[in-house]
């Protein structure tokens, strides 16, 4: 009887999962650098895995658009460009200030209380850090994150939280963004969660809009600051 023992395809999809989100946070915290080759026989010998799992989380990871394959050079972590991450705030002021409209209209009270939680542990956080750290680690776009599951719509969460978000988080990692904005950002986000909270689609809409227009014109700053040195 042969000792090996058959890969269900349940635990395939489990292993797939479990070696998706191993990879993707590497990616995103810079830990695989840009442009990185990712040699699948080597992946899956150092994890100690088959090639099927790490073929399917290589494809979620194209589907992210955190990797991208080249013909005779193989899969490759993706090298960012400023205008890309410029393209992914326009996007998301657009979208997020969608989300934010829905969110004032279906999310649940108890959803919004959790959110406003969240800012002041926010608040205590950053402060200790003296206020640097906000853009850095996951405390920012968790705040984006749980307004665009608030806003209810699955098509909206899709592009947001399973594509722009991890590109989002992984272009300020791989950017060094340690921003002056924290204190500022905090109180928008603030304002943001109180229109929500009133109910008023239309405000949560513009501050949300405003909010991430004013986060993209102090990138856009830093980054003219650092091609001119």
């Amino acid at each position: 009887m042969d000792a090996t023992v058959e890969t269900l395809p349940e635990e395939t999809s489990t292993i797939a999962d479990r070696v998706f989100g191993q990879l993707r946070l590497a990616i995103v915290e810079g830990e695989i650098p840009a442009g990185s080759k990712i040699s699948e026989p080597e992946v899956a010998a150092r994890l100690g895995i088959s090639r099927g799992p790490l073929r399917e989380a290589m494809r979620r990871l194209e589907s992210c658009n955190l990797v991208e394959r080249r013909p005779n050079v193989g899969a490759r972590v993706i090298t960012l460009s400023n205008a890309q991450l410029i393209e992914i705030y326009l996007i998301r002021e657009a979208l997020e200030g969608m989300a934010a409209r829905l969110a004032a209209e279906r999310m649940a009270a108890d959803s919004i209380k959790d959110l406003k939680a969240l800012l002041e542990q926010h608040r205590r956080e950053i402060a200790r850090d003296d206020w640097q750290a906000y853009f850095q680690k996951e405390g920012d776009m968790d705040f984006h994150y749980r307004i665009v599951q608030g806003s209810g719509n699955q098509r909206l969460i899709g592009i947001l939280c399973d594509d722009l978000y991890h590109l989002a988080r992984m272009y300020r990692c791989q950017f060094g963004m340690i921003s002056d904005r924290a204190r500022d950002a905090l109180k928008e986000h603030e304002l943001i969660v109180d229109a929500i909270a009133e109910r008023d689609g239309e405000l949560a809409e513009l501050m949300m809009r405003r909010h991430i227009r004013a986060s993209r014109q102090n990138v856009e700053r830093r980054l003219a600051t650092k091609t001119t040195n």
